[in-house]
């Protein structure tokens, strides 16, 4: 179930995917709340670097795994505003984190890069629980999920 605290969490996931795109990257932004609902860490996309490892989801897996510890991850939550992709998932899953929330699903994504005439990425979209079945996950949110279409829209060129 999805509460206020979650949206406004998500809120600043779509506000990270914004500024990924305005500097030059691809739209995605994630937050890692504690049990508390207080913000340990955000990121968002840094793939235009040439790593293609640069996601936000991989970057909070990283930094939970070094500050803090396993019980603490366990109570985390990621927010994020796409669908964990394999990768991320599985970092999620190693580093024992919590809960994941997510504006927009990897199956939307698909559709989109499809409507947009754009090649499937190299790695199959599988769902979190395909890849970490043990991981609790809610999304997506449709009225975010059009916000986060709009930006890979606008990322590839296209009119919302």
């Amino acid at each position: 179930m999805i509460d206020e605290m979650d949206l406004a969490h998500l809120r600043r996931c779509v506000q990270l995917a914004e500024l990924a795109l305005s500097v030059g990257d691809e739209p995605f932004g994630s937050v890692l709340a504690g049990a508390d609902g207080e913000v340990l860490f955000e990121d968002h996309n840094h793939v235009a670097s040439g790593d293609e490892t640069r996601h936000p989801e991989f970057e909070i897996a990283r930094w939970a795994a070094a500050h803090l510890s396993p019980e603490q991850r366990a109570a985390a939550t990621v927010y994020t505003s796409g669908e964990h992709c394999p990768m991320c998932a599985a970092a999620h899953a190693w580093v024992g984190l919590g809960r994941i929330v997510y504006a927009s699903s990897s199956q939307q994504l698909t559709a989109w890069r499809d409507e947009l005439g754009l090649p499937p990425g190299p790695v199959r979209p599988l769902a979190v629980q395909q890849v970490a079945p043990g991981v609790p996950v809610d999304g997506p949110v449709p009225d975010l999920a059009d916000e986060i279409r709009a930006l890979h829209r606008r990322r590839h060129g296209r009119r919302p």
